[in-house]
């Protein structure tokens, strides 16, 4: 998209957020690891769940060490007001262990008195700090002049047109911080948060669909599509289902003509021994004829025996 153009979206996009939502401004007496801490938590989520869990940090912690070596599990049970409470909580430990691994302390408010970007290329240096956190930060604690940009951030410039699906990849919004002016930074980023995240939570309402027709009339032919996924799963889910039960008949068959060929096996041998029988009573028979012989013997002494009588 031409520069020019992508200035007028957004010039347009400011000017409709502030018909429709107030700005939310951070306290001023928030520390620059607050202001870190805080946009950890305001990443995806309203403004009222990010209070809420950043109250309750404060609550149920005795400091931001104790943060730290907590599990993000933990920590994801004092942080359910927000979106997605897990994936804020790992990144809150990620943060904290960056900060003490680069500094190896939590006050980091000399970073006000040091250059706006090395303390970024410091941050941006740290493994699974995001953006966003970065972002809000280095403008809320560091008054530098950057934008915070998260997820839905991306969705809600993709849908109006100011980026495409290409530059929404790379996590960033080309030529946003030119377009918006460093005194209208905080305002800017505050509106346009809030439509981002109702957008994200409800991207079927009408409400908040309106709203961004305002901005970008062409923007309903990006619009995500009810249902459009939910309709290609069962007809995969359906043929995995068939594929297996082919499988489970196939199986079946060689089970039954197993047992078959074995009792044949187990029979060839019976026979076998069978014969062997026959072979050994053929051989006895011999035997059986020496039986009558001796009867023979005992008739011929009987008949001597017989004939002597008359004597």
């Amino acid at each position: 998209m031409a520069a020019k153009n992508r200035a007028e979206l957004i010039a347009n996009l400011f000017k409709v957020l502030k018909k429709e939502y107030q700005p939310v401004l951070p306290p001023s007496n928030r520390t620059v690891i607050e202001n870190a801490i805080y946009g950890c938590c305001l990443e995806d989520s309203t403004y009222e769940g990010a209070d809420e869990a950043f109250a309750k940090l404060h609550e149920n912690y005795f400091d931001w060490n104790e943060v730290r070596v907590t599990t993000a599990a933990e920590l994801a049970q004092s942080m359910k007001s927000l979106s997605h409470p897990l994936q804020a909580a790992e990144r809150l430990k990620k943060l904290l262990y960056g900060i003490f691994e680069t500094y190896y302390q939590f006050d980091l408010e000399f970073l006000k008195k040091e250059n706006l970007s090395k303390a970024v290329i410091q941050f941006e240096k740290m493994p699974g700090v995001s953006q966003y956190t970065i972002g809000f930060m280095s403008q809320n604690g560091l008054n530098g002049h950057s934008i915070p940009t998260d997820r839905s951030l991306l969705e809600l410039m993709v849908v109006i047109g100011v980026i495409t699906e290409e530059e929404a990849k790379k996590g960033r919004v080309p030529g946003l911080e030119r377009a918006v002016p460093k005194a209208k930074g905080v305002e800017f980023g505050s509106l346009v948060h809030q439509l981002a995240v109702t957008f994200h939570n409800a991207p079927f309402s009408t409400t908040t669909r309106n709203i961004i027709l305002k901005i970008a009339p062409d923007a309903k032919e990006r619009f995500p599509k009810r249902g459009g996924k939910a309709k290609a799963q069962p007809a995969a889910t359906k043929a995995a289902k068939k594929a297996p039960a082919k499988k489970v008949a196939a199986k079946k068959a060689p089970v039954k003509k197993a047992p078959v060929k074995k009792a044949a096996a187990k029979k060839a041998p019976a026979k076998k021994s069978a014969k062997k029988v026959a072979k050994k009573a053929a051989s006895k028979k011999p035997a059986a004829k020496k039986a009558p012989v001796k009867k023979a013997k005992k008739k011929t002494s009987s008949k001597s025996l017989a004939k002597k009588k008359p004597r």
